[in-house]
Formats: C-alpha cells, structure tokens, sequence
C-alpha cells in the first residue's frame, strides 16, 4: 500500500508502456523499449566496513574506484526520473550508511514522492543513526545477520560483530516503535550457507521476539561453485546451485533470453555511470556516464539498445547473467 500511494497517472502510464513494449519483444523477437525506468538503483559509496569473501567490495577487488555518491550529482539523477520513478533502491555495492549525506538522500526521494528502500549491515545502526533512519522517512530497510552468533555471523561476515547488529535492530523496533512510525518496513535478510543452515528456526524465533515486519531467507551467490564451495548450504531449496554426479556444481537456473531488468530498471553507481543491472558489480559494461550526458540519451543510446538484444539473443553468452537469478 506504501509503494502504491506513490503512483500517479504518469507513472502508471510509464509502466504501461513499458510492459507493453517488453512483451511486443518477446513476441515479436525484434527489440522495442518505451519508457523510463520506474525503478533504480543509486550507489551511495562502494566502502565498506566488512571483508565478506564472496563480496568484490568486502575482498578490495574492484577494477573501479572506491568513492561517495555526492548530494549534488544525485539530485541531478533523480531530477531527470523523478516523473515516472516509483522505487528508490540507495544500495549496490559498499555499505550506504558510511555516506554521511545518506539521510539526505532518503529525504530528497520522500519529497518526490518515491519510495526508498536500502540493504546494511547493520554496523551503524546505533540509537542516534536508528532515530535519524525512522525520520528520514526510509521506506524499506534491509538488515543483514547471516548466522546466529559470532563464531557463525563472522564465517561469512568477517570482521563484523554480531552483537552489534542485533543492538541495531532493537534500535530500528524500539525507534520505530516511539515515533509511531509506519516506516521503515524492517527486514531481517538471512543468507542461508552451510554455516548457519541449521539456524533456520532459531532465527524466525528470534525476528518473532525483536519484532521485525518480516525475515527473509536469500541463497548465497558464490563465484567459484564449479568445483564445489564450503559455503554452498546442504539444502536444496536454499542453493543456487544442483551437485552432477561427477561431483562438480552447475547453475540451477536455464537462463532462458528474456530478463524484465533491461526494461523497467537500471543501476547508477556512486560517480554516475548507468549499468544494466545489480549483476555488474564492477560496471564493466558502461551504458554511458551521467556526469556527462543527460539520462534519456544514455536510456535511449544504441550501446543500451544492442545490449538488450544480446540479453534477448544470447543471453547465456553474457557474462553478468550467468550466476543471475533476477529479471525473470
């Protein structure tokens, strides 16, 4: 109900058109694209505080540089969309809140009316950033806590401290509580490794006891499966990936030529250049940079157009879509 008061007549006219346009390609197999995305991504900065092993931003291993989305060149993005955009994502790589404009950021999507939503984890939640987070007017906010416990939360959070994160999600309860806040909708996400697969109910006890809105259970993308990983949980249900029988890993999903992404949304990382989706993680392929060219010239520009035939053509031949599991 949140995310639907945002919309007016031309922004549901926007996602008419460009549902139209989707499902004339598919039948069609002739690329047509009408409209702007209703839905974003803005990276505030690529730092982060952890070491997560299956992170390019945890490991240090970007070919881009690291930096901070200024409130500068973020007003000049979302000045251009703002008409037809409905859902804010201030998340891509790095942790949001190192950003010290963050709130900023969630306060200029609420004065246009677009719903905001980010991924942390769950470090910088104390009780002064908890309130500032309620009143900022964050619509939707996901926390992070991927094992019960230190020994289990830092197999794969390294460096990070469990007992900090859950003080942080009181914080978001208890504040949102004494504000009388309907916002933000509190997520615990849990990605399920063979570490902590055996937490399951322990974790829905415990969200049931803090009172966050919802729990969520994500599977893990691990880079190196072929050959098998320790963090591939046991459970089939939670893995992205089936065992063969000669004992190495394939990818469970066909990658069939088709991902809704291309259409409604794109990613914007923290020095402006536009990528096609959140599987880019080191923005290799380069719609265009918003520094330098207004948005519909880079939405519109052929480099966009030929990338969306590839990913309709041959989509398994693209690298970022192989370990995908979105834009179905």
């Amino acid at each position: 109900m949140n995310i639907i008061s945002r919309l007016t007549f031309r922004r549901i006219w926007n996602i008419l058109i460009i549902n139209l346009s989707y499902y004339i390609t598919r039948i069609s197999k002739r690329t047509i694209h009408w409209g702007n995305p209703y839905s974003i991504s803005i990276e505030p900065t690529t730092s982060c505080n952890l070491r997560c092993p299956e992170c390019p931003s945890g490991l240090r291993q970007f070919s881009r540089n690291t930096g901070m989305l200024t409130l500068e060149l973020y007003k000049k993005i979302v000045d251009q969309l703002k008409d037809r955009l409905i859902y804010m994502i201030l998340y891509f790589q790095g942790e949001p809140f190192l950003n010290p404009q963050f709130f900023d950021f969630v306060r200029y999507a609420r004065q246009n009316r677009i719903y905001s939503a980010t991924s942390t984890n769950g470090h910088f939640l104390n009780d002064e950033n908890a309130r500032k987070t309620i009143e900022s007017g964050l619509d939707r906010l996901i926390i992070s806590l991927d094992g019960i416990g230190q020994q289990e939360y830092s197999t794969y959070r390294v460096g990070g401290r469990y007992q900090k994160v859950t003080d942080g999600i009181k914080n978001m309860v208890r504040w949102k509580k004494e504000l009388k806040s309907h916002t933000p909708h509190i997520i615990v996400q849990f990605i399920v490794f063979r570490s902590n697969e055996h937490q399951l109910k322990e974790i829905k006890q415990l969200c049931d006891e803090w009172g966050v809105d919802e729990l969520q259970f994500k599977t893990a993308q691990i880079y190196d499966y072929k050959n098998g990983n320790t963090l591939i949980p046991t459970i089939d249900k939670y893995s992205r990936y089936r065992k063969l029988e000669d004992g190495t890993y394939e990818f469970k999903n066909n990658l069939p030529d088709k991902c809704y992404r291309m259409w409604s949304s794109c990613v914007i990382t923290w020095d402006g250049i536009t990528v096609p989706c959140c599987f880019d993680k080191d923005a290799d392929y380069k719609m265009g940079d918003l520094k330098e060219k207004p948005f519909r010239e880079v939405w519109r520009s052929k480099m966009y157009y030929d990338f969306r035939t590839r990913v309709f053509t041959n989509r398994k031949q693209t690298d970022i879509c192989q370990n995908c599991t979105e834009g179905m």
